[in-house]
């Protein structure tokens, strides 16, 4: 049977590019499956302002009227704006393990980037680095973490067979909380927070952290800037991710420390693990959905790391030990032994240090491929630390 390629326009084919992965994955262990109302709303120009900044394109694979295949392309204005490199991402790559529905669906958002007069493309990659991102290449073994994505393993064949490279990966790590913190970490801590004004700030009820939301997003903006793949999220986008993120935050696991004017300089934010739940939920909230995910906020057993950061200038004060004593109480508190980190890219060297000074294992590996057909002699490639 000959495979059709059809771009997706309609909200009936929005729907069929989202329900893919539930059928490619069904009864994998690994695979944690994500709301599935927030992955059509992911892919919705009338849900996600990320449209407004963005040039995108989604096409999905049928073979005799299934589908069997999906991909999407986006070129991220800002970001190219940022830095000057014409490179469009290619998003949401999902197929059947056959080597003709991934050659037509790759060449299919190349051709497209290369239409768009691109010169490469690269990817997976989201909206930004709080959308999907990165294909699994170790770990596999493993039940994904919410806030990372699970992939077959058959995937990188194909990227490295149709030509394409490693650009960098984001590395995972399982931490094991130790039993009693050294007396010395919170005698440092204490001269932290006395040297440079600092203190540290904890939460019991959502409403506290209502005035540190968009405090948060514009911190996040100025502690991401050089990393890779970022650029600064406008205003319309921050809410969009505070409106879908922060509903589902235990407050007792978001830290914060501030400076002597009371201004954000770091933040933590974890979440009882929901992987587990979310199985059970299988992509749903109705009718038992909720059940599961509400009593694994209530009686957590791990705990999941989905973000951090810190102000440039206080990212060699010791502010990320004071969130790290911080957690390791509220980890205590609740019996949890276990944190589930989502990527640090390989070159983030500070931030990849604070998890090796903690028994750890680093178990899974996600990669950013990359393929060009006009590599400028030398392109602005931007420091990523």
């Amino acid at each position: 049977m000959s495979i059709e390629i059809v771009e997706v326009k309609t909200a009936a084919e929005r729907r069929e590019f989202a329900l893919l992965p539930y059928q490619l994955y069904k009864g994998v262990a690994g695979w944690v499956p994500p709301m599935f109302t927030d992955e059509i709303n992911s892919i919705d120009p009338k849900k996600n302002p990320a449209f407004d900044i963005s040039i995108t394109k989604f096409w999905i694979a049928r073979r005799n009227g299934h589908c069997i295949g999906r991909i999407g392309g986006l070129i991220i204005k800002p970001r190219l704006e940022k830095t000057g490199e014409k490179l469009a991402r290619f998003t949401r790559p999902e197929f059947i393990d056959d080597a003709e529905v991934a050659n037509l669906l790759i060449k299919t958002v190349e051709d497209w980037a290369f239409e768009m007069q691109m010169d490469g493309i690269h990817g997976p990659l989201g909206f930004s680095n709080l959308d999907h991102q990165g294909l699994l290449v170790e770990g596999h073994e493993y039940i994904a973490a919410v806030a990372s994505d699970y992939h077959h393993a058959y995937y990188q064949k194909h990227y490295d067979r149709l030509g394409y490279e490693k650009e960098i990966d984001w590395l995972e790590f399982r931490v094991t909380f130790p039993e009693k913190m050294p007396d010395k970490a919170f005698r440092v801590a204490d001269l932290i927070k006395e040297r440079f004004h600092l203190k540290s700030v904890n939460f019991t009820e959502k409403k506290e952290l209502e005035p540190y939301k968009t405090k948060i997003f514009k911190l996040f903006n100025e502690a991401f800037e050089n990393l890779f793949g970022t650029y600064k999220l406008p205003e319309s986008l921050s809410k969009y991710y505070i409106d879908k993120y922060f509903p589902i935050l235990n407050p007792r696991f978001v830290k914060i420390v501030e400076d002597k004017d009371n201004e954000i300089a770091g933040f933590l934010i974890a979440l009882p693990s929901l992987s587990k739940a979310m199985q059970k939920a299988n992509g749903k909230l109705w009718p038992f959905g909720w059940y599961h995910i509400m009593q694994a906020m209530k009686h957590p057993t791990e705990m999941e790391l989905m973000l951090t950061g810190v102000r440039p200038e206080f990212q060699k004060l010791g502010a990320s030990s004071l969130l790290m004593n911080e957690i390791w109480k509220t980890a205590k508190e609740h019996n949890m032994q276990f944190v589930e980190t989502t990527g640090m890219l390989e070159n983030n060297h500070v931030a990849i240090q604070i998890w090796k000074s903690f028994d750890h294992i680093q178990h899974k590996r996600k990669r950013c491929f990359i393929k060009w057909w006009n590599k400028p002699v030398q392109p602005n490639t931007e420091e990523n630390n």
